[in-house]
């Protein structure tokens, strides 16, 4: 758990306590969140390594009226006819293999059982995704697009990028949220913003000030320990 690698007797700095406060929320206030504050933090991302200095990240910002345009249009596809809208991209195989098919499903009854809702209350699950088409109520959208032609390595950057922006915005007090699911829904995203036709959509992000109840009463999501994923050689 997060909370053992903390507690664990080695040094933590500062950076690496943000890391593992790090959490998807998907509960926010109704607090704004200035521009120059969201400026600030992708003025800082944008030094993620990338490989040949590439930088194949774009970033549309969104809030306010903007924001509720595309709420209100993904949304309505999201209700009428969310088996037409498919991601240009696969986000997980098909079956998915083990140890990551358990993993997937311990996070599912651990986040839907924080909120009371069962492996079978259909309705109830399918309302909570739903909240997914209004980036969770947070007072900012991002959207990420990476250019079609570029290859898997310009995805890693694109994903280091990301992460910088998620670390800072919790160094400012923010929360984040990524969001591969509305990935699906680029045909509406791109009637609503200026995308470039070479331009894929990734993922979005929710962020703002999150809830501090939600915050007191979230799950820990488990975590590998060390000995799962790392080996050492020589050292």
């Amino acid at each position: 758990m997060i909370t053992e690698e903390i507690e664990a007797p080695q040094t933590v700095t500062e950076l690496e306590k943000i890391m593992m406060s790090r959490f998807a929320n998907r509960f926010y206030l109704n607090r704004e969140v200035d521009r120059e504050t969201i400026a600030g933090i992708l003025a800082s991302a944008r030094y993620a390594a990338t490989g040949a200095n590439v930088q194949p990240w774009r970033v549309y910002v969104t809030a306010g009226d903007a924001k509720k345009q595309l709420i209100d249009a993904i949304s309505t596809a999201h209700a009428d006819a969310p088996g037409e809208h498919s991601s240009e991209y696969r986000y997980l195989p098909d079956p998915l293999p083990e140890p990551f098919a358990s993993r997937r499903r311990e996070f599912g009854s651990v986040f839907f059982g924080s909120l009371g809702i069962g492996v079978e209350d259909v309705a109830a699950r399918a309302a909570n995704t739903a909240r997914n088409c209004r980036f969770f109520d947070a007072p900012v959208a991002l959207i990420f697009t990476i250019d079609r032609r570029l290859e898997k390595g310009s995805w890693l950057d694109l994903g280091m990028f990301i992460q910088n922006i998620m670390l800072a915005a919790k160094a400012r007090g923010l929360d984040t949220c990524t969001q591969e699911f509305l990935s699906r829904y680029h045909a509406v995203i791109r009637e609503n913003l200026p995308l470039d036709s070479e331009e894929l959509v990734v993922c979005t992000m929710a962020i703002g000030f999150g809830d501090p109840e939600w915050a007191k009463r979230r799950p820990q999501m488990p975590k590998a320990g060390l000995e799962e994923f790392a080996s050492f050689h020589g050292l």
